[in-house]
């Protein structure tokens, strides 16, 4: 056939336009009503978990950005990255004296406009720090959880008729897996950006209302599909999707429920299999029940994967030492453990014993660093102390009692033995036998897994010129780290970070004379050093119950009083400027009369604790019997007045109760007329409890 060319050849596309052309005359082309338009919904979820995403990563890269400053600091001082790889064992050199440093004068900080700032950006925030009675969250994470079930609220419900589509809410809950696995894992890039202080113990708080968030939405997809099937009169079991999807939130609500926190309270290792092995299940049965949910549990399996692999790197096996101090503390020395950890950080500890093995609990450091501790009474490395509160840690404390006396029992033995070689059993005498008896320290040996450090303190106290270390019971164990690492970066480092800290308040509630005997010699150690230098330091004991009276350290410059302080009062009378000017203001005789302080005598020097002798009653402990409602504090007349402008830092640790009333109480301070111009605030509070 021949092939047409030119103009003689037809063209398609020609003759319809010349038809349309025509047609146009005639109005626009007829559309399809929308209730017969077939919508692809598949899609429109898909694009909506798109969006979901994209909003909490955005939100997410915002708290990077806002959190380089601190990182930035932290990374000056080169204590961001210590502990990335676990605490250091030093074997290849011997320890050398560091000699104390000539201390810089100190200064406020060069450039007071940024600190200005800073602090005007803390007055607007401090409404954030409020906390409610029965809430463990302050104000400003309550705000964000709200705002994070507004956003997947508003992802569910928009663009989507959930009556015929009920399949948005099971994507949006698909959406949530990244975020429950990224703010769980213990160790994660996230904590490092986000700077000191921020580990997951600090964001752990998401991990819990992402997942609560799930299984709500979870909760909605079931129901409304279970709806559907029975409009239409369906079996709601027996097709694969329908049964492995009432299997995969069957083992949600295990997993919800059994994460309340009377479970993690007084079932903690209960809680901890079960929440393991139900998410084992959880994506098991998730993967039968929809093809979508394999692209969302890939991050999940990253982010523990890399969770466990660091885990492994910063895990060490060590010996170390039990101290039984008495029925209510252990303290465990772990020697050659020199660097890797900063002031406040915690480690994982799992103990070998007998029945304890697979156990791991979570202990404050309570020394700094060898190169900036102040502390001599102890071993050098890593130092902790484990209140007696459950079986984990009664079962350690019996331990070491027991096997104590048992080392006692056989010296005792070995003595007399050679007491009978060498004089007879017939001229044997008790008074002999102890005069020849070796003074043992009470010390256990045993083998224990350190993994961590983790955690920290988010204020670097050597910015402000006032601090405020406030603790209850076994809480002190965060804020004698804190203090030991300031005034060793202050006396014994001669502030080579530019530190323009001038006095500290070291405050802590106990129950009864005994627990003050727990860290006594390392408050001894700090304070003595602290006296010889530029740095000013008070501390005060308060005892809450008058159980146990007995002798009290002799630590320099330290007030113990039987009486439970307002930590409002404390706060405020810190900003005061003393009744009286100069060194008079610490022997003032109206404000001795007022709080109605006992002066100990001098103690003599205690060979067993290795305690130093206290040449005046200026340097040691005095004791004070006051009324709870009408204690005022005068810590103003016992620390020397720097001014105003120069910052204030508060650090608290111990119940939730006594971190919600200082959190409060600066909150108030910094919304009223008395803060004045303090300068830049800072607050860290670590509660210790589930």
């Amino acid at each position: 056939m021949p092939r047409l060319t030119g103009s003689s050849q037809p063209s398609f596309i020609t003759s319809n336009v010349l038809y349309w052309r025509a047609m146009s005359g005639y109005g626009a082309p007829p559309t399809v009503p929308t209730q017969f338009q077939i919508v692809n919904t598949g899609q429109i979820d898909q694009d909506w978990q798109r969006k979901f995403t994209i909003i909490w990563a955005s939100v997410l890269a915002f708290s990077i950005v806002i959190s380089l400053p601190l990182l930035v600091r932290a990374l000056r001082r080169g204590t961001a990255l210590k502990g990335l790889l676990g605490i250091s064992e030093v074997w290849y050199r011997n320890p050398q004296y560091r000699g104390i440093k000539p201390s810089t004068s100190v200064k406020r900080g060069q450039s007071q406009g940024p600190r200005k700032i800073e602090a005007a950006l803390n007055r607007i925030v401090s409404p954030l720090w409020w906390r409610i009675p029965g809430v463990s969250l302050n104000a400003g994470q309550v705000l964000f959880i709200v705002s994070y079930l507004v956003v997947v609220l508003v992802c569910i419900t928009t663009d989507a008729s959930l009556i015929k589509n009920a399949n948005r809410a099971g994507y949006i809950a698909l959406a949530q897996l990244p975020i429950v696995f990224l703010f769980a894992a213990k160790n994660s890039v996230l904590s490092l950006l986000l700077g000191p202080g921020n580990g997951y113990e600090k964001l752990n708080f998401i991990h819990k209302w992402s997942g609560r968030s799930i299984f709500i939405a979870a909760l909605l997809h079931g129901a409304l599909w279970i709806r559907d099937h029975l409009e239409l009169e369906e079996a709601i079991l027996g097709e694969l999707k329908e049964t492995t999807g009432v299997a995969a939130f069957a083992v949600l609500c295990v997993l919800v429920l059994t994460s309340v926190l009377p479970v993690r309270r007084y079932f903690y290792q209960v809680f901890y299999i079960i929440h393991f092995l139900t998410y084992v299940a959880f994506f098991i049965t998730l993967c039968y029940h929809t093809p979508y949910a394999t692209p969302w549990i890939f991050p999940p399996l990253a982010f523990y994967g890399l969770d466990i692999l660091l885990r492994l790197i910063r895990l060490r096996i060590k010996d170390a030492v039990l101290v039984p101090v008495n029925s209510q503390m252990t303290l465990i020395h772990v020697p050659d453990c020199t660097d890797g950890w900063t002031a406040g950080q915690f480690i994982r500890l799992r103990v070998f014993l007998s029945g304890r093995v697979f156990e791991s609990h979570p202990l404050s450091i309570f020394t700094a660093p060898p190169e900036i501790s102040c502390v001599t009474s102890l071993p050098q490395g890593v130092n902790l102390g484990a209140r007696v509160m459950g079986d984990w840690t009664k079962a350690i404390n019996a331990y070491a009692a027991q096997t104590v006396e048992e080392l006692r029992k056989i010296d005792e033995a070995q003595v007399c033995s050679e007491d009978e070689k060498e004089k007879g059993a017939q001229t044997f005498t008790m008074e002999a036998t102890n005069s020849k008896r070796p003074a043992l320290l009470p010390e256990v040996p045993v083998q224990i897994m350190i993994d961590g450090p983790y955690g920290g303190c988010s204020v670097d106290l050597g910015r402000y010129e006032t601090v405020l270390l406030f603790a209850g019971g076994s809480g002190a164990t965060f804020t004698l780290g804190l203090l030991d690492d300031i005034v060793g970066r202050c006396a014994k480092r001669g502030r080579e970070g530019g530190e323009i800290t001038k006095r500290i308040e070291f405050a802590w509630c106990v129950r009864s004379f005994g627990a003050i005997d727990w860290f006594a010699p390392a408050l001894m150690d700090i304070a003595t050093l602290a006296a010889s230098s530029d740095l000013s330091l008070h501390i005060s004991v308060y005892v809450t119950c008058l159980c146990n009276p007995e002798a009290i350290p002799p630590i320099p410059n330290c007030d113990i009083t039987i009486v439970r302080p307002s930590i409002y009062k404390v706060l405020l009378d810190i900003i005061t400027p003393p009744e009286t000017s100069g060194m008079e203001a610490a022997a003032s005789s109206s404000d001795i009369d007022a709080i109605m302080v006992i002066p100990q005598a001098p103690a003599k020097h205690d060979a067993d604790h290795k305690r130093p002798s206290t040449a005046t009653t200026q340097q040691s402990s005095s004791v004070a019997t006051v009324d709870s409602e009408a204690f005022e504090p005068s810590v103003r007349n016992r620390l020397p007045w720097v001014g105003i402008g120069g910052g204030l830092a508060v650090c608290t640790s111990g119940p939730e109760n006594l971190t919600r009333e200082a959190a409060n109480a600066l909150a108030r301070l910094q919304l009223s007329k008395a803060a004045g111009d303090v300068g830049i605030v800072g607050l860290h509070t670590e509660v210790f409890a589930l």
